[in-house]
């Protein structure tokens, strides 16, 4: 640093040195974007295995065996009738029965369901009660609906999500010819608005940029687990020997809860390629999408604490080097634009919009960062709910 001071012959510079304090944060900052923009490009590089390595579900042909499809539906009276629609549509599978958990609705779901129950025979309505003292309101109808079942194999799907016509038999398949005891297909994942586009494209790109797919597949860590409930086929009997959705009474985030205490007795699991298999909108517009992020994101980590380091480490690997690069820093332009390849490639292999939306990749970040503040908020104020339940507050 120099500082400008006047003798009689005109302006001189003297040299001041900058504070040892001064010195050291930015030689921290130096680090931080470097180390940011080597371990951005191996996420990148990562990505593109995965991408190869990501299972998908085989041709369609006959089912041999009794599939049941398990429905839970809370208020869902504009989602019903498509999702329906869709899985009655269903080929492949001679033998099919559809059970509908109705989890108290009261806009006018029952209804709904009522005549759709009375038109198909395969669709089997069921009416639900309050959850119990410790149990929260999908696992506990997903453990009711499942106890009804009679299929060799349980298809869990929400109410959100438009199946394909060979969608449930390509699962099916997936899960026997893999040997698998669950498979969770990823449905490809529409959104519109801003917030929408900028938060649903991370679903399937943490999981294939962060995850190595084949060693979770292999391995019985309970820690390399991905599933999303959406779409989630599971062998009966590998189901009841992890202990069902009883097992996860309480768990907001059930889906991967389950997979993991399947693997915890012996079982194996895994995400697979679902984008041909079912589409799904999980969120219309920024209140419902922040409401439905308030009620997990706070334990996405399996804590509270886990879940800070995850945003601080996602944090420092694609918002700082984009900060830097900013500033015309090199490496962090490296890093920026391996954080930026790393998401087109993942939503070219799971068909989502890879421009502009992959060039915000720092502000997805910085968002999922500001949606586990609140989340985080609402659970400690005891305020979190989803479609008038409160949610359990973490600890």
């Amino acid at each position: 640093m120099t500082a400008p001071w006047r003798t009689g012959h005109g302006t001189r510079h003297r040299t001041v040195p900058r504070s040892p304090a001064r010195w050291l944060a930015g030689r921290c900052w130096s680090g931080a974007v470097r180390s940011a923009a080597v371990a951005s490009t191996a996420i990148a590089v990562h990505t593109a295995v995965n991408a190869r390595l990501l299972r998908v579900p085989p041709p369609a042909r006959p089912v041999r065996e009794r599939v049941t499809v398990v429905l839970p539906v809370r208020d869902e009276a504009r989602s019903l009738p498509r999702c329906l629609s869709a899985l009655l549509g269903s080929r492949w599978v001679p033998d099919l029965e559809i059970l509908v958990y109705d989890d108290g609705s009261t806009d006018g779901t029952g209804e709904i369901l009522a005549r759709w129950a009375a038109r198909d025979n395969r669709i089997v309505a069921l009416r639900g009660a309050e959850p119990p003292a410790g149990w929260l309101g999908k696992p506990h109808a997903c453990a009711r609906a499942a106890a009804a079942a009679t299929g060799t194999v349980l298809v869990f799907v929400d109410a959100d999500v438009t199946v394909a016509p060979d969608g449930v038999a390509r699962t099916v398949l997936l899960l026997r010819d893999a040997g698998l005891d669950l498979v969770s297909p990823y449905p490809r994942q529409e959104a519109a608005g801003v917030a929408e586009r900028l938060i649903q494209p991370l679903l399937q790109w943490s999981w294939l940029a962060l995850l190595p797919l084949r060693l979770a597949e292999r391995s019985a860590r309970p820690s390399l687990s991905a599933a999303g409930g959406q779409l989630l086929a599971v062998d009966v009997a590998a189901y009841r020997r992890a202990g069902g959705h009883e097992g996860v009474r309480d768990q907001v985030i059930e889906d991967v809860a389950l997979l993991r205490r399947l693997k915890r007795a012996g079982g194996r699991g895994v995400v697979v390629d679902g984008t041909d298999l079912a589409v799904n909108r999980m969120y219309s517009g920024w209140s419902q999408l922040r409401d439905g992020y308030a009620k997990s994101l706070a334990v996405a980590g399996g804590s509270t604490l886990g879940s800070v380091g995850q945003i601080g480490m996602l944090a420092w690997l694609f918002v700082v080097p984009a900060v830097a690069a900013l500033g015309g820093s090199g490496p962090g332009a490296v890093g920026y634009l391996a954080g930026v390849a790393g998401r087109v490639l993942a939503a070219r292999r799971t068909g989502g919009r890879s421009w502009p939306d992959a060039a915000a990749h720092p502000a997805s970040v910085s968002l999922l960062g500001y949606l586990t503040a609140v989340s985080w908020w609402r659970r400690r104020r005891g305020t979190a709910r989803w479609k008038g339940r409160p949610v359990t507050r973490c600890p």
